[in-house]
């Protein structure tokens, strides 16, 4: 269980998230399963060894009982032994042979757990170290910034000789913000908590982003996110799921009292970077934004666990923010804002900068978020997002499953969207666009720029418990088109609203859609069923493998 520690236990009193619990107890497992690094090539009896945690390190001289045999254990003990003749004395050798030999395998498998094990990623390294190795201490009060800020300079110098690798032991490791490197891969053991200070002055304060031409709490700069990055490449985020736990609590509060000189740091943040793994790790109560990465490329998001009370302020889950060729596939997040927000960038500085957001596949979403979306396209769109494709996603208790938002001013556009295979239960609505959500930068932005959003699909999509279908409102003037919806159920609340299909400035098709859609989307007939069709092209981030790598470490 993940620790609770100042944050009260919100998982165990949250409300929304007990009554949520049960429900995904069976799909989380299984999205487990495809996901963590279950085989060991070998390694079997020593992964369920720290499965179950029991067994503390030892020292080094025990790996000698592990070259013992029975004929060794028999010679050693053989004055006990050979006074006794009978067959009760033999048996009771025998078993207690059998119980040194046993007890030896097991202290030496001790050993090699944490001296060696194996994972999963894009890139394997030659160099490995361990936080401990530059004076890291994981007893959840030794501050540990400057160990990691250490090891990974440290580490930097093999960036070009077969790149390196940082291992965090079980512990609860205290940090400010640190910085990676390049051809670098961070793994964070099982039982390893990284634990974000609550120092505000371990938090350096950064430029804005420039597609966003200020901070999205407060104008001017934004504190450095909890591990960062900058202009890199080959960069591996990864685990047996571990734990990263941004003690958001007193950013909230800070944010909420309207005490933020700065905005909030998220807990992983990538500029201008490619070839980018984050996969199997636990992010807990971030300040705010738990994943972004942003003006990069070639991104995999693979098997994380995001968790955040309900009721956290803009607590996204994954914002890819004007990034090219990206997949997010078996991701379990219940969070206080939209579970993955697509971005590019805000009125009329993202104009300017034009960097889109395109190439994005997200597979295998589980997500809870009862005051935000399933799958958000915007707000911030102004550089463009396009080839959005979703699939085999699953929500509950959750406002919306897909949202666009968009508003006069934005410019941009959001293009050729795929959605197919969503199961919904307890939905406030099925499907939302807006072209007035309103909130802008500052006070430049160019009244005559309008967003365009066209060629928006949807099909097979069965959802239960709904207050409202639909709620799709374009923009006078600039209505929103292309919108396709095919084979789509819905099952009403029993307080759900009279008017189910609420759509004003759009134009589309449906086909097979209970209950029947707006006039605005005349039904084509059950024989075009087929309409909506999702690509069957592959991206190219679906090509890039993974790779067995291993580390070996030497501070035991």
């Amino acid at each position: 269980m993940v620790d609770d520690g100042e944050d009260g236990g919100w998982w165990r009193r949250g409300e929304v998230a007990d009554r949520s619990a049960n429900a995904f107890n069976a799909r989380e497992e299984s999205l487990r399963g495809r996901t963590r690094q279950t085989e060991r090539r070998g390694m079997a009896e020593e992964s369920e060894i720290w499965n179950r945690g029991t067994i503390p390190l030892v020292p080094k001289e025990s790996t000698v009982c592990a070259t013992s045999n029975t004929k060794d254990l028999q010679h050693g003990f053989g004055t006990l032994y050979k006074p006794l003749s009978g067959l009760i004395f033999d048996a009771v050798s025998v078993l207690l042979v059998v119980f040194l030999l046993n007890w030896s395998n097991v202290d030496a498998r001790k050993v090699r757990v944490l001296d060696y094990f194996e994972y999963s990623a894009m890139s394997c390294r030659a160099h490995s170290a361990s936080v401990t190795d530059f004076g890291g201490v994981g007893d959840g009060s030794t501050l540990n910034t400057e160990a990691f800020k250490a090891a990974i300079a440290h580490l930097s110098q093999f960036e070009s000789d077969g790149g390196s690798q940082l291992f965090v032991p079980p512990g609860r490791w205290l940090t400010g913000s640190f910085n990676l490197t390049s051809h670098f891969t961070l793994y964070l053991h099982r039982d390893a908590v990284l634990l974000a200070s609550q120092d505000v002055n371990e938090w350096p304060v950064i430029d804005p982003l420039p597609s966003y031409g200020r901070g999205r709490d407060s104008p001017g700069g934004r504190y450095i996110s909890l591990i960062f990055g900058t202009n890199l490449t080959d960069v591996v985020i990864t685990g047996d799921n571990g734990t990263i736990d941004g003690q958001g609590a007193l950013w909230w509060d800070k944010f909420h009292n309207g005490e933020l000189q700065f905005t909030r740091p998220y807990l992983i943040e990538l500029m201008y970077s490619d070839s980018i793994q984050i996969s199997n790790i636990t992010l807990v109560n971030s300040p705010s934004w738990n994943v972004h990465p942003v003006y990069s490329s070639n991104i995999i998001v693979q098997g994380i666990t995001i968790l955040a009370p309900v009721r956290s302020p803009n607590t996204d889950g994954i914002n890819p923010d004007s990034c090219t060729n990206t997949r997010i596939e078996d991701c379990y997040i219940v969070s206080g804002d939209d579970c993955v927000a697509v971005k590019s960038g805000w009125d009329e500085y993202g104009i300017a900068f034009g960097m889109p957001t395109k190439q994005l596949m997200i597979r295998r979403l589980t997500c809870i978020s009862p005051t935000s979306a399933v799958i958000a396209l915007g707000s911030e769109m102004s550089g463009g997002i396009e080839d959005v494709r979703a699939e085999d996603i699953v929500a509950i208790n959750s406002e919306s499953g897909v949202r666009i938002k968009t508003a006069v001013g934005r410019g941009g556009y959001v293009k050729d969207i795929y959605v197919q295979g969503m199961t919904l239960t307890t939905m406030k609505w099925v499907f939302w666009m807006t072209g007035n959500y309103g909130s802008h930068a500052d006070n430049g932005y160019d009244p005559n720029a309008l967003p365009v959003i066209q060629n928006i699909n949807y099909r097979d999509v069965i959802a239960e418990n709904v207050t409202m279908a639909a709620r799709l409102e374009g923009i006078s003037g600039d209505p929103f088109t292309g919108i396709c919806i095919s084979n789509v159920t819905i099952a009403l609340a029993k307080d759900s609203k009279k008017l189910q299909w609420n759509c004003t400035d759009v134009a589309g098709v449906s086909s097979n859609v209970i209950p029947p859609p707006c006039d605005l989307l005349p039904d084509q007939g059950t024989e075009k069923t087929a309409q909506c069709n999702f690509p069957i092209d592959n991206l190219s981030i679906d090509s890039v493998e993974v790779q067995m790598c291993s580390y070996r470490g030497n501070y035991l």
